[in-house]
Protein backbone atom coordinates (compact mmCIF):
# COMPACT_ATOMS: atom_id res chain seq x y z
CA UNK A 1 0.00 0.00 0.00
CA UNK A 2 1.29 3.84 -0.28
CA UNK A 3 0.49 4.71 3.22
CA UNK A 4 -2.67 4.40 5.80
CA UNK A 5 -5.75 2.31 4.71
CA UNK A 6 -9.41 3.85 5.31
CA UNK A 7 -11.72 1.46 4.62
CA UNK A 8 -15.65 2.11 3.90
CA UNK A 9 -17.41 -0.45 4.73
CA UNK A 10 -21.81 -0.49 5.66
CA UNK A 11 -24.47 -2.00 4.29
CA UNK A 12 -25.82 -2.54 0.97
CA UNK A 13 -26.93 0.60 -1.09
CA UNK A 14 -26.05 3.20 1.51
CA UNK A 15 -23.72 4.88 -0.99
CA UNK A 16 -20.16 3.79 -0.15
CA UNK A 17 -19.23 4.18 -3.61
CA UNK A 18 -20.64 6.85 -4.66
CA UNK A 19 -18.65 8.47 -1.26
CA UNK A 20 -15.67 6.58 -2.60
CA UNK A 21 -15.84 8.11 -5.68
CA UNK A 22 -16.85 11.47 -4.44
CA UNK A 23 -13.10 11.44 -2.64
CA UNK A 24 -10.37 10.07 -5.33
CA UNK A 25 -12.66 12.61 -7.91
CA UNK A 26 -13.26 10.34 -10.31
CA UNK A 27 -15.97 7.49 -11.40
CA UNK A 28 -13.36 4.56 -10.59
CA UNK A 29 -15.98 2.32 -8.64
CA UNK A 30 -19.07 1.35 -9.89
CA UNK A 31 -21.97 3.10 -9.16
CA UNK A 32 -26.02 1.25 -9.58
CA UNK A 33 -28.88 1.82 -8.24
CA UNK A 34 -28.92 -2.33 -7.17
CA UNK A 35 -27.83 -3.62 -3.79
CA UNK A 36 -24.55 -5.22 -3.51
CA UNK A 37 -23.02 -3.86 -6.98
CA UNK A 38 -19.72 -3.39 -5.50
CA UNK A 39 -18.26 -7.22 -4.52
CA UNK A 40 -14.69 -6.88 -4.11
CA UNK A 41 -12.19 -4.51 -2.52
CA UNK A 42 -11.49 -1.70 -4.51
CA UNK A 43 -8.55 0.10 -3.50
CA UNK A 44 -7.81 3.73 -4.99
CA UNK A 45 -4.83 6.63 -3.66
CA UNK A 46 -5.74 9.91 -2.66
CA UNK A 47 -4.34 12.73 -0.72
CA UNK A 48 -5.90 15.62 1.81
CA UNK A 49 -4.18 18.46 3.24
CA UNK A 50 -0.42 16.57 1.99
CA UNK A 51 -1.42 13.02 3.90
CA UNK A 52 -1.51 10.30 1.24
CA UNK A 53 -4.04 7.85 2.31
CA UNK A 54 -4.99 4.57 0.24
CA UNK A 55 -8.95 4.51 0.23
CA UNK A 56 -10.84 0.94 0.27
CA UNK A 57 -14.38 0.38 -1.23
CA UNK A 58 -15.98 -2.74 0.04
CA UNK A 59 -19.06 -4.76 -0.93
CA UNK A 60 -22.07 -4.23 1.88
CA UNK A 61 -22.16 -6.30 4.87
CA UNK A 62 -25.50 -8.02 5.35
CA UNK A 63 -26.28 -10.02 8.05
CA UNK A 64 -28.49 -12.32 6.60
CA UNK A 65 -26.93 -13.33 3.63
CA UNK A 66 -29.34 -15.96 3.13
CA UNK A 67 -27.30 -18.88 2.18
CA UNK A 68 -26.20 -17.37 -0.04
CA UNK A 69 -22.23 -18.07 -0.92
CA UNK A 70 -21.45 -14.69 -2.94
CA UNK A 71 -22.92 -12.70 0.01
CA UNK A 72 -21.04 -14.81 2.25
CA UNK A 73 -17.78 -14.08 0.62
CA UNK A 74 -18.58 -10.80 -0.07
CA UNK A 75 -18.82 -10.79 3.87
CA UNK A 76 -15.28 -12.54 4.31
CA UNK A 77 -13.73 -9.54 2.15
CA UNK A 78 -15.08 -6.84 3.90
CA UNK A 79 -13.71 -8.26 7.14
CA UNK A 80 -10.49 -8.31 5.48
CA UNK A 81 -10.38 -5.03 4.41
CA UNK A 82 -11.34 -4.03 8.18
CA UNK A 83 -8.28 -6.11 9.17
CA UNK A 84 -5.91 -3.92 6.58
CA UNK A 85 -7.43 -0.76 7.61
CA UNK A 86 -6.23 2.49 9.81
CA UNK A 87 -9.46 4.21 9.68
CA UNK A 88 -12.76 2.79 8.76
CA UNK A 89 -15.59 4.38 7.84
CA UNK A 90 -18.65 2.66 8.37
CA UNK A 91 -21.94 4.20 6.59
CA UNK A 92 -24.81 4.64 7.27
CA UNK A 93 -28.14 5.94 5.32
CA UNK A 94 -29.71 8.82 6.92
CA UNK A 95 -32.70 8.45 4.64
CA UNK A 96 -33.68 5.12 5.92
CA UNK A 97 -32.77 5.74 9.20
CA UNK A 98 -31.02 3.31 12.04
CA UNK A 99 -31.51 0.01 11.23
CA UNK A 100 -30.81 -3.25 13.15
CA UNK A 101 -28.32 -4.20 10.40
CA UNK A 102 -26.15 -1.26 11.33
CA UNK A 103 -25.90 -2.41 14.94
CA UNK A 104 -24.95 -5.56 13.47
CA UNK A 105 -21.98 -4.01 11.60
CA UNK A 106 -21.58 -2.10 14.63
CA UNK A 107 -20.84 -4.79 16.54
CA UNK A 108 -18.39 -6.27 13.75
CA UNK A 109 -16.11 -2.97 13.50
CA UNK A 110 -16.08 -3.15 17.81
CA UNK A 111 -14.93 -6.09 17.70
CA UNK A 112 -12.21 -5.32 15.47
CA UNK A 113 -10.66 -2.78 17.27
CA UNK A 114 -9.92 -0.26 14.66
CA UNK A 115 -10.94 3.49 14.75
CA UNK A 116 -13.99 4.15 13.58
CA UNK A 117 -15.71 7.28 11.85
CA UNK A 118 -19.64 6.94 11.21
CA UNK A 119 -20.13 8.58 8.00
CA UNK A 120 -24.13 9.61 8.47
CA UNK A 121 -24.48 9.80 4.56
CA UNK A 122 -27.53 11.58 2.05
CA UNK A 123 -27.79 14.38 4.64
CA UNK A 124 -28.92 16.41 2.61
CA UNK A 125 -31.91 18.94 2.48
CA UNK A 126 -34.75 18.07 5.40
CA UNK A 127 -32.81 15.33 6.42
CA UNK A 128 -29.79 16.89 7.62
CA UNK A 129 -30.29 16.74 11.04
CA UNK A 130 -31.49 13.22 11.25
CA UNK A 131 -28.10 11.74 11.66
CA UNK A 132 -28.30 12.17 15.23
CA UNK A 133 -29.78 8.70 15.61
CA UNK A 134 -26.54 7.14 15.17
CA UNK A 135 -25.07 8.12 18.42
CA UNK A 136 -27.29 4.79 19.67
CA UNK A 137 -24.22 3.08 17.54
CA UNK A 138 -21.80 3.69 20.57
CA UNK A 139 -18.99 4.35 18.04
CA UNK A 140 -19.10 7.87 18.79
CA UNK A 141 -20.64 11.36 17.03
CA UNK A 142 -21.75 10.74 13.25
CA UNK A 143 -19.99 13.06 10.61
CA UNK A 144 -23.03 14.14 8.21
CA UNK A 145 -22.26 14.14 4.39
CA UNK A 146 -23.99 14.01 1.03
CA UNK A 147 -21.70 12.05 -1.61
CA UNK A 148 -23.73 13.01 -3.78
CA UNK A 149 -23.88 16.61 -3.43
CA UNK A 150 -19.84 17.02 -1.73
CA UNK A 151 -21.58 18.08 1.75
CA UNK A 152 -19.25 17.60 4.94
CA UNK A 153 -16.63 16.08 2.91
CA UNK A 154 -14.26 18.08 3.92
CA UNK A 155 -14.98 17.77 7.58
CA UNK A 156 -14.62 14.44 7.26
CA UNK A 157 -11.22 14.12 5.65
CA UNK A 158 -9.95 16.32 8.30
CA UNK A 159 -11.15 13.83 10.67
CA UNK A 160 -9.64 11.13 9.27
CA UNK A 161 -6.10 12.54 8.58
CA UNK A 162 -5.86 13.50 11.98
CA UNK A 163 -6.87 10.07 12.75
CA UNK A 164 -4.24 8.92 10.60
CA UNK A 165 -1.66 11.43 11.29
CA UNK A 166 0.95 9.04 13.49
CA UNK A 167 0.47 6.27 10.92
CA UNK A 168 3.78 6.32 8.87
CA UNK A 169 3.75 6.32 5.28
CA UNK A 170 3.52 2.52 3.94
CA UNK A 171 5.03 3.24 -0.08
CA UNK A 172 8.97 3.14 1.49
CA UNK A 173 8.48 0.23 3.81
CA UNK A 174 7.20 -2.22 1.13
CA UNK A 175 9.11 -0.14 -1.67
CA UNK A 176 6.31 0.34 -3.46
CA UNK A 177 6.76 3.58 -5.79
CA UNK A 178 5.45 5.13 -9.31
CA UNK A 179 7.75 3.05 -10.50
CA UNK A 180 6.10 0.07 -10.26
CA UNK A 181 5.30 -2.80 -12.89
CA UNK A 182 1.71 -2.50 -13.55
CA UNK A 183 -0.03 -5.85 -14.77
CA UNK A 184 -3.50 -5.78 -16.25
CA UNK A 185 -5.02 -9.48 -16.10
CA UNK A 186 -7.51 -9.37 -18.73
CA UNK A 187 -9.66 -11.97 -20.61
CA UNK A 188 -13.13 -13.75 -21.02
CA UNK A 189 -15.50 -14.45 -18.00
CA UNK A 190 -14.53 -17.82 -16.16
CA UNK A 191 -11.52 -18.21 -17.39
CA UNK A 192 -9.11 -18.30 -13.69
CA UNK A 193 -8.77 -14.28 -13.83
CA UNK A 194 -9.44 -13.87 -10.46
CA UNK A 195 -8.06 -17.28 -9.24
CA UNK A 196 -5.02 -16.39 -11.39
CA UNK A 197 -4.59 -13.12 -9.26
CA UNK A 198 -4.93 -14.78 -5.24
CA UNK A 199 -2.25 -17.07 -6.82
CA UNK A 200 0.14 -14.61 -7.61
CA UNK A 201 -0.27 -12.67 -4.30
CA UNK A 202 -0.47 -15.64 -2.36
CA UNK A 203 -3.87 -14.44 -0.65
CA UNK A 204 -8.03 -14.35 -1.29
CA UNK A 205 -7.36 -11.16 -2.81
CA UNK A 206 -10.46 -11.26 -5.64
CA UNK A 207 -13.43 -13.36 -5.12
CA UNK A 208 -13.32 -16.76 -6.90
CA UNK A 209 -16.30 -18.93 -7.64
CA UNK A 210 -16.80 -20.85 -10.74
CA UNK A 211 -19.59 -18.55 -11.48
CA UNK A 212 -18.85 -16.59 -14.66
CA UNK A 213 -18.78 -12.51 -13.75
CA UNK A 214 -18.01 -12.97 -9.64
CA UNK A 215 -15.84 -9.75 -10.64
CA UNK A 216 -17.00 -6.26 -11.91
CA UNK A 217 -14.71 -3.68 -10.83
CA UNK A 218 -11.06 -3.55 -12.20
CA UNK A 219 -9.24 -4.04 -8.48
CA UNK A 220 -5.84 -3.07 -8.50
CA UNK A 221 -3.31 -4.24 -5.53
CA UNK A 222 0.53 -3.38 -5.29
CA UNK A 223 3.35 -6.09 -4.37
CA UNK A 224 6.54 -7.08 -4.68
CA UNK A 225 8.04 -10.29 -6.10
CA UNK A 226 11.50 -10.65 -6.64
CA UNK A 227 12.41 -7.44 -5.03
CA UNK A 228 10.74 -5.67 -7.78
CA UNK A 229 7.30 -3.59 -6.96
CA UNK A 230 4.05 -4.45 -8.71
CA UNK A 231 0.95 -3.35 -9.01
CA UNK A 232 -1.59 -6.28 -10.20
CA UNK A 233 -5.33 -5.10 -12.10
CA UNK A 234 -7.82 -7.69 -11.90
CA UNK A 235 -10.65 -7.27 -14.31
CA UNK A 236 -13.88 -8.19 -15.33
CA UNK A 237 -14.75 -10.69 -17.57
CA UNK A 238 -14.95 -9.59 -21.13
CA UNK A 239 -17.63 -10.50 -23.24
CA UNK A 240 -18.89 -9.50 -26.51
CA UNK A 241 -20.83 -6.60 -26.06
CA UNK A 242 -23.55 -8.01 -28.63
CA UNK A 243 -24.44 -9.91 -25.83
CA UNK A 244 -24.35 -7.83 -22.90
CA UNK A 245 -27.39 -6.73 -22.27
CA UNK A 246 -26.72 -5.30 -18.05
CA UNK A 247 -25.37 -1.58 -17.78
CA UNK A 248 -23.40 -2.87 -15.09
CA UNK A 249 -21.55 -5.86 -16.69
CA UNK A 250 -21.37 -2.66 -19.72
CA UNK A 251 -19.37 -0.83 -17.38
CA UNK A 252 -17.36 -3.39 -15.78
CA UNK A 253 -16.24 -3.96 -19.70
CA UNK A 254 -15.19 -1.03 -20.43
CA UNK A 255 -13.49 -0.52 -17.02
CA UNK A 256 -11.39 -3.60 -17.72
CA UNK A 257 -10.80 -2.03 -21.07
CA UNK A 258 -9.26 0.55 -19.54
CA UNK A 259 -7.39 -1.22 -17.49
CA UNK A 260 -5.58 -2.66 -20.33
CA UNK A 261 -4.51 1.59 -21.29
CA UNK A 262 -3.05 1.81 -17.93
CA UNK A 263 -0.83 -1.11 -17.69
CA UNK A 264 2.92 -1.83 -18.71
CA UNK A 265 2.23 -5.25 -19.40
CA UNK A 266 -1.03 -7.52 -19.88
CA UNK A 267 -1.83 -10.83 -19.01
CA UNK A 268 -4.28 -12.17 -21.63
CA UNK A 269 -5.80 -15.00 -20.03
CA UNK A 270 -6.45 -18.46 -22.05
CA UNK A 271 -8.63 -21.41 -20.80
CA UNK A 272 -6.29 -24.28 -21.85
CA UNK A 273 -8.85 -26.57 -21.52
CA UNK A 274 -10.73 -26.10 -24.14
CA UNK A 275 -9.30 -24.22 -27.89
CA UNK A 276 -9.13 -20.45 -28.00
CA UNK A 277 -12.05 -18.34 -29.42
CA UNK A 278 -12.45 -15.60 -31.19
CA UNK A 279 -12.78 -13.09 -28.44
CA UNK A 280 -9.49 -14.15 -27.27
CA UNK A 281 -8.08 -12.38 -30.15
CA UNK A 282 -10.31 -9.72 -29.81
CA UNK A 283 -8.82 -8.88 -26.43
CA UNK A 284 -5.22 -9.42 -27.52
CA UNK A 285 -6.13 -6.91 -30.72
CA UNK A 286 -7.39 -4.43 -28.15
CA UNK A 287 -4.50 -4.63 -26.22
CA UNK A 288 -1.83 -4.45 -29.17
CA UNK A 289 -3.56 -1.82 -30.68
CA UNK A 290 -3.18 0.39 -27.06
CA UNK A 291 0.41 -0.58 -27.37
CA UNK A 292 0.79 -2.82 -24.17
CA UNK A 293 3.11 -5.54 -23.65
CA UNK A 294 1.72 -8.47 -23.53
CA UNK A 295 2.21 -12.22 -21.97
CA UNK A 296 -0.08 -14.65 -23.54
CA UNK A 297 -1.06 -17.24 -20.33
CA UNK A 298 -2.97 -20.24 -20.68
CA UNK A 299 -4.80 -21.04 -17.38
CA UNK A 300 -5.60 -24.71 -15.94
CA UNK A 301 -3.17 -26.46 -18.04
CA UNK A 302 -3.73 -29.12 -15.55
CA UNK A 303 -7.09 -30.23 -17.43
CA UNK A 304 -5.54 -30.47 -20.78
CA UNK A 305 -5.84 -33.99 -22.44
CA UNK A 306 -3.11 -35.29 -23.98
CA UNK A 307 -0.17 -34.29 -21.77
CA UNK A 308 2.75 -32.59 -23.87
CA UNK A 309 1.02 -33.66 -27.33
CA UNK A 310 -2.22 -31.85 -25.84
CA UNK A 311 -0.21 -28.93 -25.08
CA UNK A 312 1.39 -28.52 -28.35
CA UNK A 313 -1.82 -28.74 -30.18
CA UNK A 314 -2.91 -25.68 -28.25
CA UNK A 315 0.01 -23.98 -28.84
CA UNK A 316 -0.78 -24.38 -32.31
CA UNK A 317 -4.36 -23.27 -32.47
CA UNK A 318 -2.96 -20.19 -30.10
CA UNK A 319 -0.48 -19.24 -32.59
CA UNK A 320 -2.36 -19.83 -35.89
CA UNK A 321 -5.25 -18.07 -34.12
CA UNK A 322 -3.29 -14.77 -33.01
CA UNK A 323 -1.15 -14.98 -35.62
CA UNK A 324 -1.12 -10.70 -35.90
CA UNK A 325 1.29 -10.96 -32.57
CA UNK A 326 4.23 -13.65 -33.07
CA UNK A 327 6.37 -11.81 -30.85
CA UNK A 328 3.81 -12.81 -27.45
CA UNK A 329 4.96 -15.84 -24.94
CA UNK A 330 2.61 -18.35 -24.45
CA UNK A 331 3.61 -19.65 -20.23
CA UNK A 332 1.22 -22.23 -18.98
CA UNK A 333 0.27 -22.27 -15.77
CA UNK A 334 -2.44 -23.61 -13.18
CA UNK A 335 -3.45 -21.29 -10.89
CA UNK A 336 -5.56 -23.50 -8.44
CA UNK A 337 -2.55 -25.92 -8.23
CA UNK A 338 -0.13 -22.82 -8.17
CA UNK A 339 1.46 -24.23 -11.13
CA UNK A 340 4.04 -22.22 -13.63
CA UNK A 341 3.69 -18.59 -11.65
CA UNK A 342 7.04 -18.42 -11.17
CA UNK A 343 7.88 -18.48 -14.84
CA UNK A 344 4.83 -16.47 -15.64
CA UNK A 345 6.53 -13.96 -13.20
CA UNK A 346 9.53 -14.16 -14.64
CA UNK A 347 8.02 -13.97 -18.19
CA UNK A 348 6.25 -10.61 -16.89
CA UNK A 349 9.30 -8.98 -15.73
CA UNK A 350 11.39 -9.40 -19.00
CA UNK A 351 8.73 -7.92 -21.13
CA UNK A 352 8.43 -4.88 -18.37
CA UNK A 353 11.74 -4.38 -19.03
CA UNK A 354 11.60 -4.85 -23.15
CA UNK A 355 8.67 -2.41 -22.52
CA UNK A 356 11.63 0.40 -21.68
CA UNK A 357 14.34 -0.71 -23.58
CA UNK A 358 15.82 2.12 -25.14
CA UNK A 359 18.01 1.30 -29.00
CA UNK A 360 21.50 3.42 -29.35
CA UNK A 361 20.32 5.82 -32.52
CA UNK A 362 24.06 4.15 -34.25
CA UNK A 363 23.20 1.00 -33.43
CA UNK A 364 19.96 1.08 -34.62
CA UNK A 365 21.20 2.82 -37.78
CA UNK A 366 23.66 -0.18 -38.25
CA UNK A 367 20.57 -2.60 -38.05
CA UNK A 368 18.09 -0.47 -40.55
CA UNK A 369 21.33 -0.60 -43.37
CA UNK A 370 21.95 -3.99 -43.16
CA UNK A 371 18.07 -4.55 -43.52
CA UNK A 372 17.98 -2.74 -46.68
CA UNK A 373 21.17 -3.87 -47.87
CA UNK A 374 20.03 -7.93 -47.24
CA UNK A 375 16.29 -7.17 -48.66
CA UNK A 376 16.27 -4.20 -51.75
CA UNK A 377 13.14 -1.62 -50.30
CA UNK A 378 9.87 -1.29 -52.83
CA UNK A 379 9.61 0.83 -55.53
CA UNK A 380 6.70 2.14 -57.60
CA UNK A 381 6.49 3.58 -61.16
CA UNK A 382 10.81 4.10 -61.19
CA UNK A 383 10.76 5.37 -57.56
CA UNK A 384 12.18 3.65 -54.65
CA UNK A 385 11.95 3.94 -51.29
CA UNK A 386 14.96 5.14 -49.35
CA UNK A 387 15.35 4.91 -45.58
CA UNK A 388 18.05 7.73 -44.63
CA UNK A 389 17.81 7.06 -41.09
CA UNK A 390 16.05 6.20 -38.28
CA UNK A 391 15.90 7.52 -34.28
CA UNK A 392 14.03 5.85 -31.37
CA UNK A 393 11.47 8.23 -29.76
CA UNK A 394 10.00 6.76 -27.35
CA UNK A 395 9.91 3.80 -24.93
CA UNK A 396 6.47 1.90 -23.72
CA UNK A 397 5.83 0.88 -26.14
CA UNK A 398 9.40 1.28 -28.06
CA UNK A 399 8.41 3.90 -30.82
CA UNK A 400 10.91 4.55 -33.72
CA UNK A 401 10.89 7.47 -36.46
CA UNK A 402 12.03 6.57 -39.63
CA UNK A 403 12.84 9.51 -42.27
CA UNK A 404 12.63 8.39 -45.92
CA UNK A 405 12.37 9.75 -49.35
CA UNK A 406 8.74 9.23 -49.25
CA UNK A 407 6.43 7.53 -46.85
CA UNK A 408 3.78 6.49 -49.46
CA UNK A 409 6.50 3.48 -51.21
CA UNK A 410 6.51 1.71 -47.70
CA UNK A 411 4.70 -1.08 -48.64
CA UNK A 412 2.95 -3.36 -45.68
CA UNK A 413 5.42 -6.44 -46.09
CA UNK A 414 8.36 -3.99 -46.12
CA UNK A 415 7.22 -2.47 -43.10
CA UNK A 416 6.54 -6.35 -41.43
CA UNK A 417 9.89 -6.92 -42.51
CA UNK A 418 11.57 -4.02 -41.22
CA UNK A 419 9.90 -4.38 -37.71
CA UNK A 420 11.14 -8.17 -37.71
CA UNK A 421 14.54 -6.86 -38.36
CA UNK A 422 14.65 -5.07 -35.35
CA UNK A 423 13.32 -8.00 -33.02
CA UNK A 424 16.10 -10.10 -34.37
CA UNK A 425 18.53 -7.57 -33.50
CA UNK A 426 16.93 -6.78 -30.38
CA UNK A 427 15.31 -7.54 -27.35
CA UNK A 428 11.55 -7.06 -28.01
CA UNK A 429 9.92 -10.36 -26.98
CA UNK A 430 5.95 -9.60 -25.44
CA UNK A 431 6.55 -5.86 -26.63
CA UNK A 432 4.92 -4.03 -29.78
CA UNK A 433 6.67 -1.67 -31.76
CA UNK A 434 5.68 1.60 -33.13
CA UNK A 435 7.59 2.57 -36.73
CA UNK A 436 6.80 6.46 -37.77
CA UNK A 437 7.28 6.87 -41.01
CA UNK A 438 8.33 10.45 -41.86
CA UNK A 439 9.48 12.05 -44.83
CA UNK A 440 12.91 14.05 -44.57
CA UNK A 441 13.07 17.73 -45.37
Amino acid sequence: MYGPIVAIVGRPNVGKSQLFNRIIGVRHAIVEETPGVTRDRVYAHTEWNGKVFTLVDTGGIDSEPAGDSMEELTIIQTKMAISEADVVWFVVDTASGLMPHDHDVADILRKSGRKVIVVANKAEGPRHDHYMEFYALGLGPPHPVSAIHGIGIGDLLDKTVDLIADVPEKAEEEGIDDESIKLAVLGRPNVGKSSLVNSILGQERAIVTPIPGTTRDALDTPFVWNNKPFVIIDTAGIRRMAKIDSPVERYSVFRSLRAADRCNVAFIVLDASDMPVSQDARIAGYVEEAGRGMVLVANKCDLIEGGEQGRTRFEQRVRRDLSFIPYVPLVFVSALNNAGISSLMEVAEKVAENYKRRIDTSVLNEVLQEAQFRVTPPQDKGRQLKIYYGTQVSTGPPSFALFMNDPKLMTFSYRRYLENALRESFEFQGVPLRLLLRKRG
